[in-house]
């Protein structure tokens, strides 16, 4: 198996740490070491460096080789501009059929946390032994803890395998970001997990998928691999254009929900897990109660309690009094919300730029 680890996105609920010069996973939001660099470390304790590559959004290399200098430049994928998800993964499924059509890929988000990394990488293991031998699409599954409207869930049937610990089930269907009240009927009925987004198939498959339920992205990505086959500098250029016809769209949004549902598969990933994707969703990653406090840098924290506050070096951060917040400073921004409004920091980033303050973001 080979893994992807997607590294183009921008992380926009996560500032004012996470900017769109250095985005999240580029930031050291958990413990010592950037978000990517934890990706990459967790994947070397199965395969070989060969067998991971990245794909980044433009702009995005210099921080790769500032993080990662062992990394070769054959092992990165850039888009030729940022679109999402959806492009981002055809056009590594496009180019990687072209080398190897047939051996199973994972695709893997760099800015997750994972608890206990021996059950996620053999969750991985499980993927790239059943798409062998069924040829299914497989996906990781994750037990909702709360009714998330940000994240995608996937409703799932019949136990398919239970096997070394690991139970697999078939697939019903996918909603990607629910309303609250849907969210909340989902997590009573039981049979809904959240999709934590590790894609595995092979390169062949996935383009087959593009072909059959999205094959207005399927036919440009055709174009581009016959643009790449020419292996000329005026093919690489029409290529790039050709990638900027296609739609801003997540794969979710493209291929999942519109699948056959005999053609996946879901493994139960009971192994810790959270999208950093917010501030509040980073609190309950690492609080232990809720009650707690999360705090980074030089903080005093007085008679507070259930807040998240991140402060930087040399300048003290005080907090007194509060309950249920979110305090982020950096050198020439401060965000101070609460907690249950974490989601709406993008309003922030989007009065932003409509404001021309783009040295904020």
């Amino acid at each position: 198996m080979k893994a992807i680890i997607l590294a183009g996105g921008t992380g926009t609920r996560l500032w004012p740490l996470s900017r769109s010069a250095c985005p999240k996973q580029f930031t050291n939001l958990i413990g010592e070491e950037s978000l990517i660099c934890d990706t990459y470390r967790r994947l070397l304790r199965w395969l070989p460096q060969e067998k991971i590559y990245f794909s980044l959004s433009p702009g995005f290399e210099e921080h790769l080789h500032a993080h990662l200098p062992e990394v070769p430049q054959e092992r990165i994928f850039i888009e030729p501009e940022k679109r999402d998800t959806g492009p981002a993964m055809g056009y590594v499924a496009a180019l990687l059929e072209l080398l190897d059509p047939d051996e199973p890929i994972v695709f893997v988000p760099s800015d997750h946390y994972i608890k206990d990394e021996e059950i996620f990488l053999r969750c991985l293991q499980t993927g790239d032994r059943l798409i062998l031998e069924t040829e299914k699409l497989l996906d990781i599954g994750i037990e909702p803890q709360f009714p998330s409207t940000v994240l995608g869930y996937t409703h799932v049937g019949k136990i398919w395998e239970e096997k070394d610990g690991m139970r697999v089930y078939t697939f019903l269907g996918h909603t990607e970001k629910p309303p609250y009240e849907v969210a909340k009927r989902y997590l009573a009925e039981g049979n809904y997990l959240w999709h934590a987004n590790y894609y595995m198939w092979t390169p062949r498959k996935f383009m087959e998928a593009f072909d059959a339920y999205a094959p207005q992205m399927g036919e440009v990505f055709r174009q581009i691999q016959d643009c790449v086959r020419e292996k000329t500098q005026e093919g690489c250029e029409r290529a790039a254009r050709l990638y900027g016809q296609l739609p801003k769209i997540s794969f979710d949004y493209a291929v999942t929900e519109e699948m056959n549902p005999q053609e996946v598969l879901v493994i139960d990933g009971d192994f810790g897990w959270s999208d950093i994707g917010a501030w509040d969703t980073l609190y309950h990653c690492l609080s232990e109660d809720g009650y707690q406090n999360v705090v980074k840098g030089d903080c005093l924290i007085i008679d507070t309690t259930g807040s998240l506050v991140y402060g930087m070096p040399g300048k003290k951060v005080t907090v007194l009094g509060a309950q249920d917040l979110i305090v982020v400073d950096t050198a020439d921004a401060l965000l101070v919300c609460r907690k249950d409004q974490a989601q709406r920091i993008k309003d922030i980033v989007q009065q932003l730029t409509d404001a021309g303050h783009q040295h904020l973001l």
